[in-house]
Protein backbone atom coordinates (compact mmCIF):
# COMPACT_ATOMS: atom_id res chain seq x y z
CA UNK A 1 0.00 0.00 0.00
CA UNK A 2 1.25 3.48 -1.12
CA UNK A 3 1.75 6.15 1.69
CA UNK A 4 -1.55 7.66 3.63
CA UNK A 5 -1.99 11.56 3.06
CA UNK A 6 -1.72 13.66 5.85
CA UNK A 7 -4.13 15.86 7.17
CA UNK A 8 -2.91 19.84 8.32
CA UNK A 9 -4.40 23.04 8.92
CA UNK A 10 -3.44 26.23 6.00
CA UNK A 11 -2.45 29.50 6.97
CA UNK A 12 -6.11 31.04 6.88
CA UNK A 13 -7.55 27.86 8.89
CA UNK A 14 -8.87 25.33 6.28
CA UNK A 15 -7.71 21.51 6.46
CA UNK A 16 -5.34 20.68 3.80
CA UNK A 17 -5.35 16.85 2.73
CA UNK A 18 -1.76 16.04 1.39
CA UNK A 19 0.12 13.24 -0.02
CA UNK A 20 3.42 12.63 -1.46
CA UNK A 21 4.68 10.14 -4.29
CA UNK A 22 7.61 9.32 -5.71
CA UNK A 23 7.69 7.93 -9.25
CA UNK A 24 10.80 6.22 -11.06
CA UNK A 25 9.92 8.97 -14.35
CA UNK A 26 11.41 11.80 -15.42
CA UNK A 27 9.41 14.85 -14.28
CA UNK A 28 8.07 15.38 -17.96
CA UNK A 29 6.57 11.95 -18.58
CA UNK A 30 4.49 12.07 -14.89
CA UNK A 31 3.77 16.33 -15.74
CA UNK A 32 2.37 14.78 -19.05
CA UNK A 33 0.24 11.79 -17.71
CA UNK A 34 -1.58 14.54 -15.10
CA UNK A 35 -2.14 17.49 -18.05
CA UNK A 36 -2.07 15.34 -21.28
CA UNK A 37 -6.06 14.48 -21.55
CA UNK A 38 -5.12 11.22 -23.17
CA UNK A 39 -2.79 10.04 -20.52
CA UNK A 40 -4.93 11.55 -17.90
CA UNK A 41 -7.67 9.56 -19.27
CA UNK A 42 -5.73 6.64 -18.26
CA UNK A 43 -6.20 6.77 -14.90
CA UNK A 44 -8.49 9.57 -14.00
CA UNK A 45 -10.25 11.89 -16.37
CA UNK A 46 -10.27 12.80 -19.96
CA UNK A 47 -10.68 16.45 -20.39
CA UNK A 48 -11.32 19.37 -23.11
CA UNK A 49 -10.79 23.13 -22.94
CA UNK A 50 -9.03 25.79 -22.39
CA UNK A 51 -5.94 24.77 -20.18
CA UNK A 52 -3.93 27.93 -19.81
CA UNK A 53 -4.71 30.04 -16.27
CA UNK A 54 -7.72 31.31 -16.03
CA UNK A 55 -9.22 28.87 -18.89
CA UNK A 56 -11.52 26.10 -17.98
CA UNK A 57 -11.62 22.70 -19.22
CA UNK A 58 -14.39 20.12 -18.82
CA UNK A 59 -13.44 16.96 -17.02
CA UNK A 60 -14.99 13.82 -17.89
CA UNK A 61 -14.33 10.86 -15.37
CA UNK A 62 -12.94 7.53 -17.12
CA UNK A 63 -12.83 5.00 -14.32
CA UNK A 64 -15.78 1.97 -14.00
CA UNK A 65 -16.36 3.58 -10.48
CA UNK A 66 -16.98 7.13 -11.20
CA UNK A 67 -17.08 7.48 -15.21
CA UNK A 68 -20.57 7.79 -16.65
CA UNK A 69 -21.19 11.00 -14.22
CA UNK A 70 -21.85 14.02 -14.93
CA UNK A 71 -18.82 16.18 -16.75
CA UNK A 72 -17.43 19.07 -14.03
CA UNK A 73 -15.36 22.33 -14.86
CA UNK A 74 -12.08 22.91 -13.95
CA UNK A 75 -10.70 26.15 -13.57
CA UNK A 76 -6.98 26.42 -13.75
CA UNK A 77 -5.39 28.86 -11.36
CA UNK A 78 -1.62 28.24 -11.88
CA UNK A 79 0.10 26.03 -14.75
CA UNK A 80 3.37 26.07 -14.90
CA UNK A 81 4.60 23.00 -17.25
CA UNK A 82 6.74 20.90 -15.72
CA UNK A 83 6.38 21.61 -12.12
CA UNK A 84 3.51 23.17 -10.54
CA UNK A 85 -1.12 23.09 -11.98
CA UNK A 86 -3.37 24.60 -9.33
CA UNK A 87 -7.12 23.70 -10.38
CA UNK A 88 -10.79 24.71 -8.80
CA UNK A 89 -13.42 21.63 -10.20
CA UNK A 90 -16.81 22.33 -9.26
CA UNK A 91 -18.34 25.25 -7.21
CA UNK A 92 -21.35 25.05 -9.13
CA UNK A 93 -23.46 23.81 -5.95
CA UNK A 94 -20.60 24.72 -3.35
CA UNK A 95 -17.20 25.98 -2.70
CA UNK A 96 -14.93 24.25 -5.58
CA UNK A 97 -12.13 21.66 -4.85
CA UNK A 98 -9.03 23.46 -5.11
CA UNK A 99 -6.37 21.03 -6.19
CA UNK A 100 -2.63 21.28 -6.63
CA UNK A 101 -0.17 19.42 -8.07
CA UNK A 102 3.57 19.73 -7.53
CA UNK A 103 6.51 17.94 -9.15
CA UNK A 104 10.43 18.20 -8.04
CA UNK A 105 12.76 16.01 -9.52
CA UNK A 106 16.38 14.67 -9.09
CA UNK A 107 17.16 13.80 -12.33
CA UNK A 108 16.07 10.27 -11.70
CA UNK A 109 13.42 10.38 -8.99
CA UNK A 110 9.83 12.68 -9.52
CA UNK A 111 8.21 13.78 -6.36
CA UNK A 112 4.83 14.51 -6.62
CA UNK A 113 3.08 16.55 -3.91
CA UNK A 114 -0.46 16.34 -4.35
CA UNK A 115 -3.05 18.73 -2.13
CA UNK A 116 -6.63 19.52 -1.41
CA UNK A 117 -8.12 22.60 0.69
CA UNK A 118 -11.07 20.78 2.16
CA UNK A 119 -14.03 22.76 1.89
CA UNK A 120 -16.33 23.24 5.10
CA UNK A 121 -18.05 19.86 5.60
CA UNK A 122 -15.88 17.63 3.86
CA UNK A 123 -14.20 15.31 5.69
CA UNK A 124 -10.59 13.57 5.31
CA UNK A 125 -12.58 10.74 5.67
CA UNK A 126 -14.90 11.31 2.76
CA UNK A 127 -11.67 12.65 0.04
CA UNK A 128 -8.72 10.58 1.43
CA UNK A 129 -9.63 7.20 0.23
CA UNK A 130 -10.48 8.70 -2.96
CA UNK A 131 -7.65 10.21 -3.79
CA UNK A 132 -5.51 7.60 -2.63
CA UNK A 133 -6.83 5.49 -5.52
CA UNK A 134 -6.27 8.05 -8.17
CA UNK A 135 -2.59 8.09 -7.03
CA UNK A 136 -2.02 4.63 -7.36
CA UNK A 137 -4.08 4.64 -10.35
CA UNK A 138 -1.19 7.59 -11.77
CA UNK A 139 1.33 4.91 -10.21
CA UNK A 140 -0.22 2.00 -12.38
CA UNK A 141 -0.98 3.97 -15.72
CA UNK A 142 3.06 5.48 -15.29
CA UNK A 143 4.79 1.82 -14.65
CA UNK A 144 2.19 -0.33 -17.46
CA UNK A 145 0.34 -1.71 -14.16
CA UNK A 146 -2.75 -2.93 -13.66
CA UNK A 147 -5.11 -0.54 -11.85
CA UNK A 148 -5.89 -1.25 -8.20
CA UNK A 149 -9.13 -2.05 -7.09
CA UNK A 150 -11.16 0.71 -5.09
CA UNK A 151 -12.94 -1.78 -2.78
CA UNK A 152 -9.53 -3.26 -1.75
CA UNK A 153 -8.53 0.41 -1.48
CA UNK A 154 -11.33 1.26 0.30
CA UNK A 155 -10.79 -1.02 2.94
CA UNK A 156 -7.23 -0.49 3.34
CA UNK A 157 -7.60 3.35 3.68
CA UNK A 158 -10.47 3.76 4.96
CA UNK A 159 -9.79 3.43 8.70
CA UNK A 160 -6.45 6.09 7.80
CA UNK A 161 -8.47 9.44 7.57
CA UNK A 162 -10.08 11.15 10.30
CA UNK A 163 -13.39 12.73 9.96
Amino acid sequence: MSEPGTVSESPDGRRVLAFRREFTAPVEDVWAAVTDPDRCARWFAHWTGDARPGGVVVLSMTSDEDGGGPPSDARIVVCEPPHRLQVEIGGDTGPPWELSVELTSDGTTTVLHFAQALPEGLSPADAGPGWHWYLDRLRAALGGDPMPDWETTLADTGPLYPR
